[in-house]
This record gives structure tokens, C-alpha cells and sequence, in this order.
């Protein structure tokens, strides 16, 4: 062969060579880590859950379950540990409190504390950990109160050395940027990992939110609690989203296929919600399942084993 056609080919399959390698480093180059969460502990037994090999899961908790609903704390964390899930643990409003209301306030930071460290001595090992469930939410009592929901981060940073704590976890809502200035004028460090509840970003097809909250902070950035609605009414009874379960597989792929990729460094967790909707006839005005109620897998769950190589 002669010298220069060598040397032509040899560039080709250099070039080639590049082109696989670069391929390979792009798909390799997303970080992020899938989990599901649900309240139900019975859920991670279910074949289809386990067929997706799940590693991570999430659980919101009154931030006095510790003392006022210890067995249902106990039974959820330890059903996670035994089916090998790493808990992530969230703390928000007391059992029953409605807000916003005039009765919607925070507990005292002494209150807190108590129940925190109680929480701690009996679990030691759990290590990821949420101070605060929505704090920008009116849902819930931290929603007007951001000095409240920096407090709770700053005990969590005191009592709890060595965790993996999600420093502000928020709502993608108008007053998420506000919020954010609110709660460092109290918070004893800057958080090294936010939290976003993307729910407006993932059904609306959006990016408001997340980009809000990546130009907005300097850390990483874990979408803590998301995923593709079902069915969404709002406390008043209107129809927020109507039920489509295709709607909700689309939101899902819009999720994993756009969302988690604004930026491949910062964005590193996602905790979809949740697993299964209630039982038919209950009052529920939210369904994200991913199966239906009778065990059978909604398109959504199609969309999980797509990129089930991000459940890790």
C-alpha cells in the first residue's frame, strides 16, 4: 500500500477511534443516581421494584415521628434496610397539622433539636438526611418562616457530623429564589447540596425551576422529590392535571432525558415519587405511581427500565 494512503487510514481510524471514545465518555459522563421513594415500605418487596434494581430510596417524616409514631419511623426505615436501600430520611410538618392555618407554626428549635438527636442516637447509621421536607411550601410550617427552616439545617450540621445533608430542600415555586436569600441570612454555611422538588419543571415540560437553582446556588444540586403525575387535584377540589397516565410517561422521560442533563457535574440524585397510588375509592387528589394499584406497570415504569442504568 502506498505511504500516504497508509497514513490517510491511519488518521481514519484515529479520528474513529476518538469519536467511539468520545461517545462513550458523554454517555459515561452522567453522574446522576436514581432512587424511588414511597411512604409504603411494602413496596420494596414487589418484583417489578426489584426488577429495576433500586439502591436509594426517600421518606418524608413528621420531625417528631421519633416520639409520636415511632413503630411506623421503625417499620418503614428498617423494611428499606432490610431489602438493601439506602434510606434518605426527610423531616417536615407534625402528623395532622394543616396549613397554611392559624395553628401552622414551627416548632421551637429546642423542640427540635430534642427530637433530632433522639432520631440520631437511635439510628446512627442513616447519614442522609433532610432537615426540612418543602420549606418554601405554605404547606407546611417552615413555608413563611426561612430563619425556621435555616435553623433546622444549622442543628442537623451540629448534630450530625459526617452526614450527607440536602441543606435546603425546596419547591420549584415563585418564591423559590427569595427563599433561598432568606434562608442564608440564617444558615450557619452555605449548603453543599440543595434540594428541588421539580414537579412544576417535570409535568409542565420546563426548566424554570432547575435553572433557577443552578444559577441561583454554587453546590450540588439533587432533584429530591419528583416524577411524572398521574392524576393532580388541588386542595379545593380543581383539577390540576388531568388523569393521563401517557402524559405522566412523557414527564418521566423529560425528567431523565432533559432535566437531569442542565448540567452533569451539579445535578447528581433524583428521588422519583412514588411507587404505587392509594387503593381505588381512598381520597387522594395525587397519583405519580408507577404501577397501578393492582401490581400491573403503567407506561411510566417502561420509561424507569429505559434508563435503568441511572438507578444506582
Amino acid at each position: 500500500m502506498h505511504r500516504s494512503s497508509r497514513f490517510r487510514l491511519l488518521v481514519l481510524s484515529l479520528v474513529a477511534s476518538f469519536c467511539v471514545t468520545g461517545l462513550t465518555a458523554s454517555s459515561a459522563g452522567a453522574v446522576v443516581s436514581v432512587g424511588i421513594g414511597d411512604q409504603n415500605p411494602e413496596v420494596f418487596s414487589e418484583p417489578l421494584f426489584k426488577q429495576l434494581g433500586v439502591k436509594r430510596t426517600r421518606y418524608v417524616t413528621p420531625w417528631n415521628s421519633i416520639t409520636a409514631d415511632p413503630v411506623k419511623l421503625d417499620t418503614w426505615i428498617r423494611t428499606a434496610q432490610r431489602n438493601g436501600l439506602e434510606p434518605h430520611i426527610a423531616f417536615g410538618k407534625r402528623q395532622g397539622l394543616v396549613c397554611p392555618s392559624r395553628l401552622c407554626r414551627p416548632p421551637s428549635i429546642r423542640s427540635y433539636t430534642a427530637a433530632f438527636r433522639a432520631f440520631r442516637a437511635k439510628y446512627p447509621e442513616i447519614k442522609v438526611i433532610a432537615p426540612w421536607n418543602e420549606a418554601n411550601s405554605n404547606t407546611n410550617e417552615a413555608g413563611k418562616s426561612p430563619r425556621f427552616a435555616a435553623q433546622t439545617f444549622n442543628v442537623a450540621r451540629r448534630y450530625c457530623r459526617g452526614c450527607t445533608l440536602v441543606g435546603a430542600d425546596l419547591l420549584d415555586i415563585n418564591n423559590l429564589s427569595r427563599y433561598i436569600d432568606q434562608f442564608r441570612r440564617f444558615a450557619d454555611a452555605e449548603p453543599r447540596i440543595w434540594g428541588l422538588h421539580n414537579y412544576g419543571d417535570t409535568n409542565r415540560f420546563r426548566t424554570n425551576g432547575a435553572r433557577t437553582l443552578l444559577k441561583k446556588v454554587r453546590g450540588r444540586i439533587w432533584f429530591t422529590e419528583t416524577g411524572g403525575i398521574v392524576t393532580f387535584r388541588t386542595a379545593d377540589g380543581r383539577v390540576a392535571l388531568p388523569t393521563s397516565e401517557s402524559r405522566a410517561a412523557r414527564s418521566y422521560e423529560f425528567l431523565l432525558g432533559r432535566l437531569v442533563n442542565l448540567d452533569r457535574r451539579r445535578i447528581q440524585r433524583v428521588y422519583t415519587y412514588n411507587w404505587k397510588p392509594l387503593p381505588p375509592g381512598m381520597l387522594d387528589r395525587f397519583d405519580a405511581g408507577v404501577v397501578r394499584f393492582d401490581d400491573t406497570p403503567r407506561p411510566s415504569y417502561g420509561v424507569l427500565q429505559k434508563y435503568r442504568r441511572l438507578i444506582k
